[in-house]
């Protein structure tokens, strides 16, 4: 009965960082390698959802990954690897025995296969490639032959289909006999004679009218398809938007040859979202397994871009120098203009970047959105100007220079909200990644417009 309770109160610990695995689980398995204990590595694993695998995977150092992988063997699923980091996928592919590997693929959907080799170099593609049967790779190349980022690679070959002339106790029967239905679908997509999509119908709706319905009869309202050669963007912008859950994938005769359904187009969102994120801060598209190297190369182009944006605001402030000499108060209030006003951009500019990736917005409300974010900005300003005055007036005994300070605050915070929209809108119109190149823009403007202003008015007022 003890025993229980400690088996309880264990499983209780696995768990209580909510969806991660415990230090107490890893260290459990990472015992089991280093003792070459499959059986209790097995038991240890068997539980784990393949993205708890992969996570593990990717925590553990090459040389633990390397015998844990070996160890687990022929129970390595191939969901694992759609699961890993790029970073890491193609190591852990080469460490794979070949029979594992080509067990572990054979199990992923086509869609599946088409993300885990798109990536790869040259020879780790031909290894997957390889295991594949015939038919199967004939798809997967077909795939790979669309475009980068389009519906055609996104789509898996799958597609669960009827003629349009058949009732709903013939669709029943043709799934129930069927043996190679995709492991998750959602509809049956109706045909004509031609392969063209006329509908599809969703499964409970099937399930639930009488055999002798048509299936004509209960196709879904709003049904839409999408070009092999579309981006997978817009695709997954559709079905966000329109709440879909799957819809086919059509060639350039408008036949039916693959299906897209709502995982792999959140997927896409959430890749979009977070690589917008990365980007802002200016760090690429790295990840944590990324070596030293490599994410060197990714972080110092935006470093530099930085150090010019800095020396061109110290330009501005040289030009004060007199000013600051006589005035060393100055020195020391500068960095809070230039920290509100990069803040206030900010805020802003995330604002519009993500307005930009969801496509709320558009020329119909831009005016709008930048006549708001100017009163919002001048709103904030008047505020942190009475703040700062009081400040100035207690800490350096200057009414004028808390005068000074307010004012400049109110310029660069109105200046900040209208170079936060603004800016990310106008290189998104002459077709710039606002999420690439906005930050740094932003930086600059709030950067030289605050030194500018305070300095400026202090040169005028103070003197």
């Amino acid at each position: 009965m003890v025993e229980e309770q400690q088996d309880i109160s264990h499983e209780a610990e696995d768990v209580e960082d909510g969806y991660t695995l415990s230090g107490r689980a890893l260290s459990a398995i990472l015992y089991a390698v280093d003792t070459g204990d499959r059986s209790k590595l097995i038991e240890l694993m068997e539980p784990l959802h393949a993205a708890d695998i992969a996570d593990l995977l990717e925590q553990v150092n090459a040389f633990d990954r390397r015998r844990l992988i070996l160890l687990y063997g022929e129970e390595f699923d191939g969901e694992i690897l759609s699961e890993l980091d790029e970073g890491i996928r193609e190591e852990v592919i080469h460490v794979l025995r070949p029979e594992v590997l080509a067990e572990a693929v054979r199990e992923l959907e086509s869609d599946d296969v088409v993300d885990l080799v798109e990536d790869l170099e040259d020879d780790a593609q031909e290894a997957i490639l390889a295991t594949l049967e015939d038919a199967d790779r004939v798809a997967v190349e077909q795939s790979l032959s669309y475009p980068e980022f389009s519906a055609g690679r996104l789509m898996q070959r799958e597609v669960v289909m009827g003629p349009e002339h058949w009732t709903v106790g013939q669709a029943i029967d043709f799934m129930r006999n069927s043996e190679e239905l995709p492991d998750d679908f959602y509809h049956m997509v109706l045909i004509d004679p031609k392969m063209h999509a006329v509908g599809h119908v969703t499964l409970g709706k099937i399930l639930g009218a009488p055999r002798a319905q048509p299936l004509t009869e209960l196709l879904e309202p709003g049904f839409r398809t999408f070009r092999v050669d579309e981006s997978e963007a817009d695709v997954a912008y559709a079905f966000n938007q329109y709440h879909m859950i799957s819809a086919p994938v059509v060639d350039a005769d408008d036949r039916v040859v693959g299906v897209i359904t709502i995982d792999d187009a959140m997927n896409v969102l959430d890749e979009e979202h977070e690589e917008d994120i990365m980007r802002l801060a200016g760090v690429g598209e790295g990840s944590l397994a990324d070596r030293v190297l490599e994410t060197v190369k990714q972080r110092i182009p935006w470093l530099g871009v930085n150090l010019v944006t800095a020396i061109l605001a110290s330009l501005v402030i040289a030009q004060f120098e007199d000013t600051i000499s006589q005035f060393v108060a100055l020195a020391v209030l500068m960095p809070i203009v230039a920290s509100m006003g990069g803040n206030a951009g900010t805020q802003a500019l995330t604002v519009a970047v993500r307005a930009i990736a969801t496509r709320d917005l558009t020329g119909a409300n831009v005016w709008r959105v930048i006549r708001r974010e100017v009163l919002v900005g001048l709103t904030n300003g008047l505020v942190f100007a009475v703040v700062m005055g009081v400040v100035g007036l207690i800490w350096f005994g200057s009414p004028a220079l808390g005068g000074v300070i307010g004012a400049a605050m109110v310029i660069n915070l109105v200046i900040a909200g209208l170079a936060g929209i603004g800016i990310p809108v106008l290189l998104e119109r002459i077709g710039v990644d606002p999420a690439l190149a906005s930050g740094a823009f932003v930086t600059t403007v709030t950067d030289v417009v605050g030194f500018f202003a305070f300095l400026g008015l202090a040169g005028m007022v103070l003197l």
